[in-house]
């Protein structure tokens, strides 16, 4: 079992980051299949009624948060079954739960907002010839919510996109630790928007080496309509260092 946990600070100029591996068993590290509850060590997520629960203590940062989820799950692709590819079994189960209220504490302070939450799980939806992918969720100012991506194929071009999902890199930013480029700034073309994708600061790589041993770019974003900022979310690219395994 795998965890990653990261704060985007732009006071401190780049991600924040921890990471933790284990085998589950001997209380250890846990995962339930009836109900989102799952731990490694004393890091934990856990459904309590209409409200989950996350308590991660690291060495940079500690996190105390309870999201409240006021509306059904969002169910993604066909009644939740995500196509991932051209295969049938490329493919994954997956809904996500945007706009989520938030309260609680970051380092001792007190803090509230609005979150979203993913759950996708899967045997194998990575083709074989794809790369890794390129996703965002945004929680829209509206009420609204979007979520996209595309597979991007090993030789380049797009190994698989829903219909009517673009991605176009705007701007790259090189990481000066892995000398990996990354196209932070993306515009995103869904369900008839346009937008822009800006990132809250350009440094948001993730390297989890010692656990998943991937490094990708996973990071806050705002969104932009024309010069108009309409919602706030996350933006993930992966791939770009080496063809993703799994």
């Amino acid at each position: 079992m795998l965890a990653h946990a990261a704060i985007a600070d732009p006071k401190r100029g780049r991600l924040i980051h921890e990471e933790r591996a284990a085998r589950a068993g001997f209380a250890l590290a846990h995962a339930q299949t009836g109900r989102t509850g799952v731990w490694i060590d004393d890091w934990r997520l856990v459904l309590e009624a209409d409200r989950y629960h996350s308590q991660i203590e690291a060495r940079e940062f500690d996190l105390d948060l309870t999201f409240f989820a006021s509306d059904k799950p969002l169910l993604q692709g066909e009644a939740g079954f995500s196509r991932k590819g051209l295969r049938p079994e490329e493919a994954s189960y997956y809904y996500s739960q945007p706009h989520l209220q938030v309260l609680g504490s970051v380092n001792g302070r007190q803090v509230d907002g609005s979150a979203w939450l993913d759950h996708e799980w899967s045997s194998a939806y990575l083709a074989p010839e794809a790369a890794g992918w390129d996703w965002t969720g945004i929680n829209l100012f509206d009420g609204g919510s979007l979520t996209a991506f595309r597979m991007r194929g090993k030789t380049g071009g797009v190994h698989y996109a829903p219909p009517g999902v673009s991605f176009e890199p705007v701007r790259l930013w090189k990481s000066p630790r892995t000398a990996v480029e990354y196209p932070v700034e993306m515009r995103v073309r869904a369900r008839g928007m346009d937008l822009v994708l800006k990132p809250l600061m350009d440094d948001q790589e993730l390297d989890a080496g010692a656990s998943s041993g991937t490094i990708y770019w996973e990071g806050a974003v705002r969104a932009f309509e024309g010069k108009n900022e309409i919602g706030r979310g996350y933006l993930e690219l992966t791939g770009y260092s080496r063809p993703m395994s799994l």
